[in-house]
């Protein structure tokens, strides 16, 4: 890390990284002043570190070690061992991770969402707005290993709240009911809205939910990640 920022107790950046990552100022010490005790740092935090303050270092260096070391210019291949290599889609974010019941008011929260509210921030190779956000998939009614897209449990969905949906998108909506957003492909049968749960065991009577009076949409997913590995 001190090979990356430099001289960052002079600046004040370990207190920015910490509030960044989340993280106490005694793990960003050890990250720059005792790396070979701590563990490595995630690739999260390492791609905000690089996205904020060296975008030409490449996120996956900087957390595992992995070749090469700068981030290339786009369509740049490297020759030898590494020449079917190329870099990877600009990065979009950080985006805030929130819970579904925030996610149920987020058009009325965003303007006054502060980024340090969010224990949870992740890039997006999709440009998700300026309210975007991150939701994490609850439940299985939404998995379908057999099929074109499935979102298993603990997916990270990436989310524009600012996109009109069209039926055949993925949709996070607001339940009158219940104050909280759910995750449902939104159709249209014989011009009725529904949401759907591409589940195809799902039960009969909850794959189908007809949109309600007071249902209110909290934005479009437009991507989905697994997070970070360990």
């Amino acid at each position: 890390m001190a090979e990356v920022l430099g001289d960052t107790s002079a600046r004040g950046l370990q207190a920015e990284i910490a509030r960044l990552c989340h993280k106490s100022r005694p793990t960003v010490s050890a990250w720059i002043n005792n790396p070979d005790k701590v563990t490595t740092i995630s690739r999260s935090d390492a791609e905000l570190i690089c996205a904020r303050w060296r975008p030409e270092i490449s996120p996956a260096w900087l957390a595992e070690g992995a070749m090469p070391k700068m981030a290339l210019p786009e369509g740049t291949r490297l020759g030898g061992p590494y020449e079917n290599v190329s870099d990877g889609p600009k990065q979009n974010g950080p985006y805030p991770l929130i819970s579904d019941v925030v996610a149920g008011s987020w058009a009325e929260l965003c303007d006054n969402f502060h980024p340090g509210e969010s224990d949870e921030k992740f890039m997006s190779t999709k440009n998700l707005g300026r309210h975007g956000y991150m939701l994490r998939v609850y439940g299985r009614s939404m998995e379908n290993p057999g099929g074109r897209y499935s979102f298993p449990e603990g997916m990270i969905l990436h989310v524009n709240p600012d996109m009109d949906p069209v039926p055949g998108q993925f949709v996070i909506v607001r339940r009158e009911s219940t104050k909280e957003a759910t995750f449902k492909k939104y159709v249209i049968f014989e011009g009725v809205p529904f949401l759907e749960a591409i589940n195809p065991d799902w039960p009969r009577e909850l794959k189908y939910l007809a949109l309600q009076p007071g249902d209110v949409w909290c934005g479009v997913v437009v991507d989905a990640s697994i997070g970070s590995l360990p």
